[in-house]
């Protein structure tokens, strides 16, 4: 009898399951090894089992996804099926339905490490319109071929462990049928609550944000998670649905994003130009002067001319990335709107009518232009950049039309030209430009797959461990070159920079691997002419949804505007907060104090500036807690019922 039930449909079946269970742990495991400097340093017995169990949770939901198909085609009440053909067929169906799945976990594995998080269906839109997937695969195979062993490796457990049912073991009749259509009957229900994750009636089914039920840490989330069910949960959901924390009067009463009555004073300087430079992947751990106490102080970083800059400059000991990918940039530094849950530009509010500070200085007479050296319709920066007002576009393809420059001789085979000479190719056209102007350079060379310029490589070396090292060091030798050359120029005392990362990209110390160091970036504020006053402000929170309200202050505009952020000189210190949005988790930082909501509850709040590990977790026992989780709520409440009414001007 137990020889038949095994050689059974049913038997077989369930046995492929066990197995398919064994080969995405596997996975998962590799996905924990690959990012292991990122977990490993929290893990604990009791984590490790909170993870494990809440693993096998989502990967029940998934296996029952991806197999869905396999199991009613097995489970079907109709003798006519056993034949050799037909399990052939699903033996196929089977391993390539969960190849697919293993290859989702794999790659994700590795695209961690840019985006703190599992990738949802939105990462299709996100590279949509990018020519170069196919060579950054490859050098991804090539990078990572121990990935590529493990996935044939899986693979083939999947294909030698597979059991067929044997055919011999039947009399069809009537047991047949009702067993296999009891089976049927009985998987049916079952899998229904596998894939909500709950038993109990009533509940919503589970979606990613649950995961954090299981972790410390929201990016902890990531391994419990795995890619198809993030992919497959995501698919078709709205991405902003409006809560109902409060009533319309609490939150206006609360956060408005409305600033109805801009400060101005004597610091203002109206008609100076404006040069905003967001610098690709620039984290606040490469530069030695804003990590004074890092190494037993000790520590020099990797950009030497950022840090000469940032003695002369306005900058923050406290400063933040609203998002961890490069599309999350230009809304939160030009627009002063942070990712929510998906990419701005990836989402149906996309098509809101919105401001932004070349809109805003626009109707004020500057003229404006956008720089950046990748392909004209890459991450969809040229329609944002037109969508908010710049007059000019600046890509690869004005670049190639310049006699000036090598053209795709310049290129870096992957994403952009070299930033050394797209900087100066920017100069070009900035000398042209009518002042007052505003002008806003997005460099691209410090980044994935960390390469420099064939001239540079015996001088740059991998240093500190991290490849990325000598890519920022050769967009700082860029960026000292554009400012020794802009420094000539009429223009240039007359003129504000800003410097600001778009994200952090790979880590070294444990501060900066923390949920909060994962967005540490530099906020830069310099001023030839010396009108910004040099200083490092320790007592103000800073981020990128501060620069647009700042630079408006500083250039004496006194209309209402929209931003989720503060003006950084006039506001009190105790009003500067940053926002982030981490694996479905808000966190909010003000004061000393970092709060992570999942929602519906505050999951943990910590000392930051004392507890920079994050490893003392307070919530529920500070008396500060109530108010910023009522300010994060009407912050979220604000953003959520905006996005879904079009309601992105001041006005509305």
């Amino acid at each position: 009898m137990y020889k038949r039930l095994i050689h059974s449909n049913i038997g077989a079946a369930l046995l492929n399951i066990l197995v398919a269970y064994l080969v995405w742990m596997l996975s998962r495991v590799a996905f924990f090894a690959e990012n292991w400097s990122t977990f490993a340093p929290y893990m604990s017995w009791p984590l490790f089992k909170s993870m494990l169990h809440g693993s096998l949770v989502f990967d029940t939901s998934a296996l029952l996804y991806v197999n869905s198909l396999y199991l009613v085609l097995m489970l079907l009440p109709f003798h006519l099926k056993e034949r050799p053909g037909f399990h052939k067929a699903l033996k196929w169906l089977f391993v390539v339905t969960n190849a697919v799945a293993l290859a989702m976990n794999l790659m994700d594995a590795v695209y961690f490490q840019y985006t703190g998080r599992r990738s949802t269906v939105s990462v299709f839109s996100e590279f949509a319109n990018e020519g170069n997937l196919p060579s950054i695969f490859l050098t991804e195979f090539i990078r990572h071929w121990y990935l590529v062993l493990a996935f044939i490796a899986l693979v083939a457990i999947l294909w030698r462990c597979y059991t067929k049912p044997r055919l011999d073991v039947y009399r069809f009749g009537f047991q047949y049928y009702i067993s296999q259509a009891v089976a049927l009957l009985v998987m049916i229900p079952l899998a229904i609550v596998g894939i909500r994750g709950s038993v109990t009636a009533g509940t919503r089914p589970m979606t990613i944000s649950n995961a954090n039920e299981f972790v410390n840490r929201p990016v902890e989330a990531s391994v419990v998670l795995n890619t198809p069910f993030s992919m497959i949960r995501s698919i078709g959901k709205k991405v902003f649905v409006t809560p109902d924390y409060m009533t319309q009067e609490q939150m206006e009463a609360t956060y408005s994003p409305v600033h109805a009555h801009p400060m101005v004073d004597a610091m203002s300087h109206p008609s100076k130009n404006v040069v905003i430079l967001i610098v690709e992947s620039m984290g606040k751990e490469y530069i030695g002067s804003l990590n004074p106490t890092l190494e037993g102080g000790n520590y020099k970083g990797y950009m030497p001319f950022v840090d000469s800059l940032v003695a002369k400059s306005l900058t923050f000991e406290y400063s933040y990335a609203n998002g961890r990918i490069s599309m999350d940039a230009m809304p939160s530094i030009l627009s002063g709107l942070p990712m929510m849950v998906e990419p701005f530009f990836l989402t149906p509010a996309s098509l809101n009518d919105v401001d932004g500070i070349s809109s805003i200085l626009g109707r004020e007479g500057y003229s404006s232009a956008f720089f950046h050296g990748g392909h004209n319709i890459t991450m969809g920066f040229s329609a944002y950049a037109h969508s908010i007002g710049y007059q000019h576009y600046f890509g690869l393809d004005e670049y190639c039309k310049s006699s000036k420059y090598g053209g795709m001789d310049d290129w870096d085979g992957k994403w952009a030209i070299w930033d050394e000479p797209f900087l100066q190719f920017t100069l070009d056209n900035i000398d042209e430009m009518r002042q007052p102007f505003l002008a806003t350079i997005f460099t691209a060379s410090s980044h994935h797959p960390y390469d420099v310029p064939e001239q540079y490589r015996d001088s740059l070396k991998d240093e500190g461990g991290q490849p990325i090292h000598k890519c920022v060091r050769y967009t700082d030798m860029a960026l000292r070159r554009f400012f020794e050359r802009a420094s000539r120029q009429p223009w240039y005392k007359n003129t504000v920079f800003v410097l600001v990362a778009d994200h952090t990209n790979q880590n070294s110390h444990d501060v900066y691997k923390t949920d909060l160091g994962l967005y540490s970036i530099p906020i830069i504020f310099f001023a030839p002419d010396g009108s910004i006053a040099p200083d490092v402000r320790h007592d103000v929170i800073a981020q990128q949804t501060d620069i647009t309200p700042t630079l408006l202050h500083l250039l004496g505009y006194d209309k209402p505007y929209l931003a989720f952020g503060d003006d950084l000189i006039s506001a009190s210190p105790v009003q500067t907060w940053a926002f982030s949005y981490n694996a479905g988790i808000y966190q909010l930082v003000k004061g000393d104090l970092m709060l992570q909501f999942d929602g519906e509850k505050t999951t943990a709040v910590y000392r930051f500036k004392t507890d920079q590990l994050l490893k003392e977790n307070l919530v529920g026992q500070l008396p500060e807690q109530q108010e910023m989780e009522q300010f994060l709520k009407a912050v979220i409440q604000q953003y959520m019922s905006r996005m879904n009414e079009n309601r992105l001007l001041p006005h509305q």
